[in-house]
């Protein structure tokens, strides 16, 4: 059973959240929050496996909410998906750079939001299909000049190019066949290169490929 934390200053979105999600098999929602003082007690309550979080609420807002989540050891199976109006807000950026999964539009078809749930619940990062990789392109272009490649010293040759190819939006499979290498493999690689540099999934190492110059907006 994945369970869900909804978090937003609007009552209506969250029980129409609440309905799609909980008529699905294998998803319930187990506590909902309308700022992010009540979703950290939410959550630290019920250790859900995804918070979707809305940004911008009264009081503390979901940036810092998504801050304390993702920092805190007693939550790390915890994985925060940021819900917002806009695809290119630079609030959302922070916040996947702070560690959220990725994110989605408000207006999100209800099919996808399941699926979104599902994908992050397993691990995944919103990556697809290249919303959130826009978003991170344009926010880390600004402040590429003078970037510094040392976090990537502890990689390998091999760790190092699949690394740009997760950048770039690759899947494991689609890694593999561009190396040559089963999407095994490439999962390993992947793994051990969020071991090493600490990130706390695959979004994570979208932003250290882009903020490191190692991938630049437009590479594929």
């Amino acid at each position: 059973m994945i369970t869900v934390v909804l978090v937003d200053d609007q009552a209506l979105l969250r029980a129409g959240f609440r309905a799609l999600l909980d008529a699905e098999e294998g998803i319930e929602v187990v506590g909902e929050a309308s700022d992010g003082r009540q979703a950290l007690e939410v959550v630290s309550r019920t250790r859900p496996d995804v918070v979707l979080m809305d940004i911008r609420m009264p009081g503390v807002d979901g940036l810092a909410a998504t801050s304390a989540i993702t920092t805190d050891p007693a939550l790390s199976g915890t994985h925060v998906v940021i819900l917002t109006t806009f695809d290119l807000d630079e609030y959302v950026f922070e916040a996947i750079r702070g560690g959220a999964s990725g994110f989605l539009v408000k207006s999100t078809e209800p099919a996808e939001l399941v699926a979104a749930v599902k994908a992050v619940a397993q691990g995944d990062a919103l990556l697809s299909p290249g919303i959130t990789r826009r978003l991170i392109e344009e926010f880390a272009s600004r402040s590429r000049e003078g970037a510094d490649d040392s976090l990537l010293a502890p990689l390998t040759q091999r760790e190092r190019e699949v690394l740009a190819l997760v950048g770039a939006g690759l899947t494991n499979d689609e890694i593999g066949a561009r190396l040559f290498m089963s999407p095994a493999t490439a999962k390993t690689h992947v793994s051990r290169s969020m071991t090493k540099l600490q990130a706390r999934d695959r979004a994570q190492l979208v932003v250290i490929a882009y903020e490191t110059g190692l991938v630049r907006p437009g590479w594929s």
